[in-house]
């Protein structure tokens, strides 16, 4: 195979194909080619070359197409080569293609014919024109005439390019179109100044082209016309009117789409007006407001009228927007405006404000000047008036003048500094800006100074008194006084003197009064703060000065006699040589007498009265008495360190010499020992005395000539213990016998006390009569010990104990039982656990039956059942149990019971004669306490023969029977209520001899 080297092209063209090869070497002789559709294989073309031809054009071939072409070569000597190659024209481009948005501002809808021939499929690419950005591209089915482009931007211009696909091969068609343009929102249109407005808006990137238009609606003229590229979001529009109201339009454009969008309406700022003076008016409390018209426009002026400092609004009033002045009526006097004019265009204003203006002030009212009782200051005071501050005058009468000024709110001022007692005058004015009101006048005096030093003494005298002072320093034009008695605050006398006066003296005066001067300087109508002075006039001493003894209570009473005069007080004064304490004692001016108590017993006591009256006192002589002796205190009685002795104590109240000890037996009052003691001595031990005994004790003190006796005590001496203690059980009774021995003395009775040994109850207590030798203790808990202590008991005192330890006798077992539980080895013993304790239980097994030995269990205290085992069987056994307390027993009644006997062993039948049948059998074990033989006649079952036998029999012969017959036998062993059977046995009897018949 020569290779030809087939070369396939279009050339461009969609219908026809250029075929073109190489010459084989050595030449061709010509070319035949045909043209089949690659797919049916169908010839659709033939065509030939001659030699040198090295192509061929195929025409009127259909777009897209894939073609087989098979060039064959003739060569020489008539031999042929041939090659084949596979083509494909290229597609057509798409017809009638569109692309439209549908008002759409985010989507496009590309459109098209199919074209002529054949394709494998579409291919869409999207373009954004301003970016030349490639936005989307899809493939599509080769049926496929439409798609949808969206989520595209809005208002932008988009380039489609369609491609028809064919193998490797494409045709493609361009074309433009733009998306609808969006609305933009939020168009905000707000004053930047006076001769601005700031347009905003939200929402600008959906257009290409913004135009906007602003129209004076004042004068219904357009302004501005404005178109923006895409992306603006704000303009200013310059030169405008002030305080004019302006419309502002928006649309949007792209492409041949335009949409209309929002508008706004805002003003410019007004301009505020000029040269805003305010000025007094020509009527009273008026003033007028003044001002220049500014540029632009507005809808009217406001006009604020403005009070004080603070600027406070007190009146609005509206005028036209032309307008330059107002007058405002009926204004405070004496207060301080200003005014704010506002320019109002729309919701905005523009204002300017005057300076300050005041209105004629009035003059305060309500003025006065107060002394406030100081003599070196006076305070003025007044009503508030409207103005800006106050001017004050103050001076002395026709003396030089002292100006100041003071602010507004203040009502009131102090002058300081004054002289004392002088009369001045005070003026005030009101101020008001550059005015000031007429003023008003006012006088007073200042307070005098009080005089000083003023003293009052009685100079020793008991009915004068004289009073003296020092001259005010300074504006007195008199004194004045008065003398009071001061408790009763009863009037004396009255006294006006010259200011160079300096002491006075007041006669006929009651001794020992207080009274009271009271003087003060004056000056004009005032009088200085009153100066006062006190005394008394001396008191007289007191008469008939006694002291006597009073024994119940112990004390002293002392009377006197009360002088002519006024007494404060009685001032008591009681002391004694030998004691350095001093009672002092003031009572009223009414009392006469008083009874001193608490003083020591036995002493002689001095006594002075004096009478007091305010500072002063006055005496009587010495008055004398003795108290009468206390009787010794806290006396005691207790025993001595032996039964035989008793220790007296006291305590000493003072006042007494020796002491007289008597001691006596309490029942017999007499008197047995008399025993003196000093003074000092506080105890006395008596000896030789009776164990258990009851005695008085008396001690007598003696003061001077008075005697006194103690209270009686009484005492016992400690009695001696009992003697041979000891406690046994009572054996019919759960008791103890305590038994003792009388010890020497006496006693009132004997304590015993019983506790229970390892308990926690409280002890138990009961008495003996004191001749008692024996007690019984009875309801005690069986098988319980006891500690029993014992006292001999005398008044309060105990003698030594002696302790002793008994026990009871235990309780005995109750429902003691013996049973058999169906066993020949066992038997089951219980029983009731008895009251009280035990150590423990001794349980004895007897047998009855044989002579084996018995069997002994000891329990526990708490046991209450036992199991017998490995007895013999068919046997009666015996059991008591007994409770165990130390060395004490007590027993049950004795229970019996069998076991279970065994059943006879090697039963065995014969026949010694025709009319008898001998039974015979082994014992098992020990035997059984009886044996039952049974005989029944085998055919009928009926019983003919029942014999009970003792435990030593071991076999039996039943005569009488009938010869030839056949017999049932059964052994029964019996033991008490028990028993068991052999099983049955059956033996004929012999028939009758025939030899012997």
């Amino acid at each position: 195979g020569t290779i030809l080297n087939l070369n396939v092209s279009d050339h461009g063209r969609s219908d026809s194909l250029i075929l073109s090869w190489d010459e084989p070497e050595g030449g061709a002789e010509g070319y035949l080619l045909t043209l089949s559709s690659l797919g049916s294989g169908v010839p659709l073309q033939n065509g030939s070359a001659g030699p040198n031809i090295t192509s061929f054009w195929f025409h009127g071939l259909t777009p897209g197409m894939r073609y087989k072409i098979e060039v064959t070569a003739t060569l020489a000597c008539m031999e042929t080569t041939s090659q084949t190659v596979t083509a494909q024209t290229s597609p057509s481009p798409v017809c009638n293609l569109s692309l439209s948005s549908g008002g759409s501002s985010a989507m496009l809808r590309a459109s098209w014919a199919h074209a002529r021939g054949q394709r494998d499929g579409y291919h869409l690419d999207l373009y954004h024109s301003d970016s030349q950005m490639l936005v989307r591209n899809v493939s599509v089915l080769p049926n496929a005439s439409t798609f949808l482009f969206d989520g595209l931007v809005a208002g932008s211009e988009y380039a489609l390019k369609v491609s028809t696909l064919a193998g490797s091969s494409q045709a493609s068609t361009s074309i433009h179109e733009w998306t609808a343009p969006s609305i933009p929102t939020q168009l905000r249109l707000s004053p930047g100044s006076s001769t601005s407005l700031i347009a905003s808006w939200r929402g600008a990137g959906g257009a290409a082209w913004l135009h906007l238009v602003l129209h004076n609606l004042l004068t219904q003229t357009v302004t501005t016309t404005l178109s923006a590229r895409r992306g603006l979001t704000s303009y200013t529009f310059q030169h405008l009117h002030p305080g004019t109201q302006y419309w502002l339009g928006l649309s949007a454009t792209a492409g041949p789409y335009t949409v209309g969008g929002p508008n706004a309406t805002a003003w410019t700022y007004p301009l505020s007006p000029g040269n805003v003076t305010l000025s007094s008016a020509e009527e009273q409390s008026s003033l007028q407001a003044r001002w220049s018209t500014p540029e632009g426009e507005r809808d009217f002026y406001l006009v604020t009228l403005q009070e004080g400092e603070d600027g406070a609004p007190t009146r609005n009033i509206s005028v036209g927007g032309d307008s330059g002045h107002i007058t405002f009526h009926g204004l405070s006097p004496g207060k301080q405006y200003s005014v704010q004019v506002t320019a109002v265009a729309g919701p905005y204003r523009a204002s300017a404000h005057s300076t300050a203006a005041w209105t004629q002030p009035l003059a305060p009212s309500g003025v006065s000047l107060s002394s406030q009782k100081s003599p070196y200051s006076l305070l003025a005071s007044w009503e508030e008036a409207m103005g800006e501050g106050y001017l004050l005058a103050f001076s002395p009468m026709e003396h030089p003048v002292k100006n100041s000024s003071l602010l507004r709110g203040v009502t009131n001022f102090i002058y300081d500094g004054l002289c004392p007692g002088t009369l001045y005058t005070f003026e005030v004015s009101t101020v008001a800006g550059p005015y000031t009101s007429t003023p008003r006048r006012i006088t007073n005096w200042t307070h005098p100074l009080p005089l000083e030093q003023l003293t009052l003494s009685n100079q020793g005298h008991s009915t004068s008194l004289q009073a003296s002072w020092r001259a005010a320093p300074a504006g007195s034009t008199s004194y004045t006084g008065t003398l009071w008695e001061t408790k009763s605050q009863a009037w004396v006398r009255n006294m006006t003197m010259g200011n160079n006066w300096t002491n006075v003296t007041f006669e006929d005066l009651v001794p020992g009064r207080q009274y009271t001067l009271e003087m003060a300087a004056m000056a004009g109508p005032y009088r200085s703060p009153v100066r006062s002075a006190t005394d008394w006039t001396y008191p007289l001493a007191p008469a008939g000065v006694t002291l006597t003894n009073t024994r119940r209570p112990l004390g002293l009473s002392a009377f006197w006699d009360k002088a002519a005069g006024d007494v404060d007080q009685f001032l008591l004064q009681l002391y004694s040589k030998s004691h350095p304490a001093q009672r002092n004692v003031s009572v009223g001016p009414n009392t006469h007498n008083f009874t001193f108590l608490g003083l020591s017993p036995g002493i002689q006591y001095f006594l002075k009265v004096t009478v007091l009256a305010g500072p002063y006192r006055s005496s009587s002589h010495f008055a004398t008495e003795w108290t009468y002796p206390l009787s010794l205190a806290n006396v005691s009685v207790q025993p001595g360190q032996r039964p035989q002795e008793l220790r007296v104590s006291w305590v000493e109240s003072g006042g007494g010499r020796d002491h007289l000890v008597q001691l006596s037996v309490a029942e017999s009052l007499s008197i047995i020992r008399n025993v003196s003691v000093p003074r000092g001595v506080t105890q006395l031990d008596l000896e030789g005395l009776v164990p258990g005994s009851r005695y008085r004790v008396e001690i007598i003190s003696q003061a001077g000539p008075h005697r006194t006796s103690s209270q009686t005590a009484i005492g016992y001496t400690v009695p001696l213990p009992p003697l041979s203690l000891s406690a046994s059980p009572v054996s019919t009774a759960w008791a103890l016998a305590v038994h003792w021995e009388t010890p020497p003395g006496q006693r009132d009775r004997y304590l015993l006390s019983m506790h229970e040994e390892g308990s926690s109850a409280p002890a138990r207590n009961l008495e003996a009569g004191k001749d008692s030798t024996n007690v019984t203790l009875a309801q005690l808990a069986p098988g319980t010990c006891y500690l029993v202590g014992m006292w001999a008991v005398a008044g309060p005192y105990r003698s030594l104990p002696k302790n002793v330890t008994g026990c009871t006798v235990p309780a005995a077992p109750t429902n003691v039982s013996l049973t058999n539980p169906g066993s020949s080895s066992e038997l089951y013993t219980c029983w009731n656990k008895p009251p009280g304790r035990r150590d423990h239980y001794h349980v004895i097994l007897y047998s009855l039956s044989t002579q084996s030995r018995d069997r002994v269990q000891t329990l526990s205290p708490d046991a209450q059942n036992i199991t017998w085992t490995h007895l013999e069987a068919g046997s009666r056994f015996a059991v008591q149990v007994t409770a165990v307390k130390g060395s004490f027993e007590a027993s049950s009644i004795n229970v019996t019971q069998w076991t279970h006997p065994l059943a006879p062993a090697n039963l065995t039948l014969g026949s010694p004669s025709a009319s008898a049948l001998q039974v015979s059998w082994a014992a098992t074990g020990q035997g059984a306490e009886g044996y039952v033989v049974d005989v029944y006649d085998t055919a009928s079952s009926s019983p003919v023969g029942h014999m009970v036998l003792g435990g030593d029999a071991r076999s039996h012969t039943f005569r009488n029977l009938s010869p030839g017959t056949r017999y049932s036998v059964a052994v029964r062993a019996t033991a008490g209520p028990f028993h068991i059977s052999t099983p049955n046995l059956t033996h004929c009897t012999r028939e009758y001899d025939a030899v012997l018949a």
